[in-house]
């Protein structure tokens, strides 16, 4: 049971970003993308300095747990809603290289925070954390909105007489009658099941097997420092031109591929063996890292992401409660980790299937438009960011352009 609560308190960060995303969905379609950032990135400081403040536990968990982690999933969500909106053509690779933000951070934050342990203490060190966070503030206020273009004082006129201005939905539950957003979040949520397991369990893994603590540690930042690479060299793939239409069936294959590496490493009895393992799970975790978010902004497209984004997360943070701490249960009860890095294969490999077969099976492809699409789809996309950027300045929102919907059915 206690190996159950530690990965049930190792998945919190997790769930904390992920429980949000409702609530961060909310906050952008009315306010918008900087101020909500400015916003997290207070929140996430104040966590910090309260932190080392604290007089229990109890008070570490909340201010760390709650309000800083409140504050990064304020950050989280509408950096991506962003990157939707300012990229098309290359918005694959932004994807990339923005995501190896985490593996970086997996790599260099544990050795900082024992480096500032050391020369300032553990309150020292949540008070240092607390002014780094603040430059949140700073990358919040760089998120500039796109700006449509001017109309003149007879056309605005004549556009606001002829339509009614829409009533603007703060989180659109319309996304449920698109079966690609239905497929995806259903094979979303099996595949976190599995996928965060191995990271939380492969050092205790390495220390069971008799290694130092130092060098069990290590697998992880192996694990990362792979990831950092993998994450742009996938984005960078995906945004080839034939690749980019079936980007589903790459973010497939990389689902496939992360579950089978779960599978054989079940059977590694070695440090070498763990240290292969991390080389080729870090491969496959950046790819999966890279296109998932990728492929959700190809099937719901610019105006739903927002929303969509925010029930997905929500979708995998049930999913992630249940994941890591399901994990912990199985292995107290069979003291085995092969049970516990099977099982999370088995969910990942499941998930795969799921996307692609459903992909294939049941979503049909829209008469062909798409080369016309990719070609010009960044004058298109660009407009129609215009649009929903105007509405949610509180100006007339022009009708969304053709291809919105047949550019996500092709994507898909």
């Amino acid at each position: 049971m206690r190996r159950g609560v530690n990965a049930w308190a190792r998945s919190e960060d997790a769930t904390d970003k992920a429980s949000s995303g409702p609530l961060c969905s909310v906050l952008v379609n009315k306010f918008g993308c900087r101020p909500v950032m400015m916003v997290g990135g207070l929140f996430a400081s104040l966590g910090m300095i309260l932190a080392s403040l604290a007089t229990s536990i109890i008070h570490i968990y909340i201010c760390t747990g709650v309000i800083t982690g409140l504050g990064l999933a304020l950050n989280f969500q509408p950096s991506l809603i962003m990157l939707n909106r300012y990229f098309s053509e290359k918005r694959p690779l932004a994807n990339g290289l923005s995501a190896a933000g985490s593996p970086v951070a997996l790599c260099c934050l544990s050795p900082l925070g024992q480096v500032l342990q050391y020369h300032y203490g553990w309150r020292g060190g949540f008070l240092i954390l607390g002014g780094l966070l603040l430059n949140c503030c700073a990358c919040g206020a760089l998120m500039r909105p796109l700006v449509g273009p001017k109309k003149t004082q007879d056309q605005a006129v004549g556009e606001a007489e002829k339509k009614p201005k829409p009533k603007k939905k703060l989180l659109d539950f319309s996304v449920f009658k698109d079966r690609g957003f239905i497929i995806y979040a259903i094979a979303a949520s099996i595949m976190v099941l599995g996928l965060f397991v191995p990271p939380v369990f492969v050092v205790s893994y390495a220390k069971e097997m008799g290694n130092e603590d130092t060098k069990s540690a290590l697998l992880l930042t192996i694990l990362g420092f792979i990831d950092i690479f993998a994450r742009p060299t996938c984005g960078l793939i995906a945004g080839i031109k034939w690749v980019r239409p079936r980007c589903v069936y790459l973010f497939s294959f990389a689902i496939l591929f992360n579950g089978i590496t779960d599978v054989i490493s079940s059977q590694a009895t070695d440090y070498p063996g763990l240290v292969v393992f991390c080389i080729f799970f870090g491969l496959s975790y950046g790819m999966v890292g890279a296109l998932q978010f990728e492929v959700l902004m190809a099937i719901v497209g610019t105006k739903k992401f927002s929303s969509a984004l925010g029930l997905v997360l929500l979708m995998e943070a049930i999913a992630v409660l249940v994941g890591p701490p399901g994990a912990g249960r199985l292995l107290d009860a069979t003291h085995n980790y092969m049970y516990v890095f099977l099982l999370a294969g088995c969910e990942v490999i499941l998930a795969s299937i799921v996307i692609c077969m459903g992909n294939f099976l049941c979503i049909k492809k829209k008469p062909d438009e798409p080369e016309a699409h990719l070609e010009n789809g960044a004058p298109a996309e660009r407009e129609k960011l215009n649009s929903l950027l105007e509405a949610e300045g509180g100006e007339h929102e022009r009708a969304q352009p053709a291809g919105g919907r047949g550019g996500a059915a092709e994507a898909i």
